[in-house]
């Protein structure tokens, strides 16, 4: 009889442990401790409402962020090792170039974004600036215009490519080369580090995602969707722009292609904290949480997009991907 006790007992414990795993990465499943996420600075606005909401069901969670350029946020963990549980990039290239598969076994897409011309009621030029006529405008000698470092943000890298594709929508040979030869002491190290410049009138324009500017009650200019790195029916005119950016190694060099923009995460193969990183993880791509204040941001949904290494996804976010 005792034996008996002591095997349905270890069968109940068995049972128990089975179902805390299951219940692991489940919307409302409390989680605590620390989560570390890295993410791009044009997410700090949205991703600050989505972790005040994912608090208020798992009070005990501790969620620590940092922001910074997509690219020098994988390097902080490629080259510092600092712990990380979930990294959430402003391209999802970063991720498949620079993480997997040495960091990270996947990488899902979830929200898209453009590429704008920011400005305020006092930059110069303000009452006379369209969509036609910015270039114009920017390049005068007394318009000061800002921009992301390319090497640490992909909102400078795409603002290149946005410029490559201009000089060819606009037919002015030379317009890229006069832009990034323009201003180059107004270049920061991610896009919303532009901000602080155009509200002190550091700056009269800045080039910026359009989800930032609707964030911060900005004025912008809606760009053509021919060179905006919007729409996905430009794909095959986006991939004519290529900028060379520094690689993980010393003197190494990546090429990026221009494509929609496409923002995506993932979490790190050692992360500290996987449960609650995969709790997190399902609560964004929830099209009734997570998802929904990314679109209140200006980032609307691609969920569910396909997804390489499907295999390697964990169970509870395969339900928004395809394979």
């Amino acid at each position: 009889m005792r034996i008996r006790n002591y095997f349905l007992a270890g069968l109940l414990f068995a049972n128990s442990v089975i179902v805390s795993v299951s219940a692991i990465g489940q919307s409302g499943t409390k989680v605590t401790g620390d989560l570390i996420i890295f993410h791009a600075g044009s997410l700090s606005v949205p991703l600050k409402e989505v972790a005040e909401e994912f608090k208020k069901v798992n009070p005990g969670i501790n969620i620590m962020m940092e922001a910074a350029g997509s690219v020098a946020s994988a390097r902080k963990i490629t080259d510092l090792g600092k712990p990380c549980d979930i990294m959430a990039s402003a391209d999802y290239a970063v991720i498949d170039n620079m993480l997997i598969p040495k960091y990270a076994d996947w990488n899902i897409k979830f929200a898209g974004n453009e590429l704008c011309v920011v400005y305020t009621d006092k930059s110069k030029y303000s009452d006379k600036v369209t969509a036609k006529n910015w270039m114009n405008i920017l390049k005068q000698p007394d318009v000061i215009f800002g921009r992301s470092d390319p090497n640490a943000d992909p909102c400078g890298y795409r603002t290149v490519m946005m410029l490559q594709l201009a000089e060819k929508y606009y037919k002015k040979p030379g317009l890229q080369k006069q832009f990034t030869g323009k201003d180059q002491a107004y270049m920061r190290p991610k896009e919303t580090d532009l901000l602080a410049l155009l509200e002190t009138g550091s700056v009269d324009y800045i080039f910026l995602y359009r989800s930032v500017a609707v964030q911060h009650n900005l004025r912008y200019l809606i760009l053509p969707d021919q060179i905006n790195l919007k729409n996905p029916a430009f794909a095959t005119e986006y991939a004519t722009a290529k900028v060379e950016i520094n690689g993980k190694e010393p003197g190494e060099k990546v090429s990026m292609t221009g494509e929609p923009m496409i923002y995506s995460f993932t979490i790190l193969r050692d992360a500290p904290n996987k449960a609650a990183a995969l709790a997190f993880a399902e609560f964004l791509l929830n099209k009734e949480k997570g998802l929904k204040i990314m679109l209140k941001n200006g980032q609307p949904s691609v969920v569910p997009m396909k997804v390489a290494n499907y295999d390697k996804v964990p169970t509870a976010l395969k339900p928004f991907v395809k394979k």
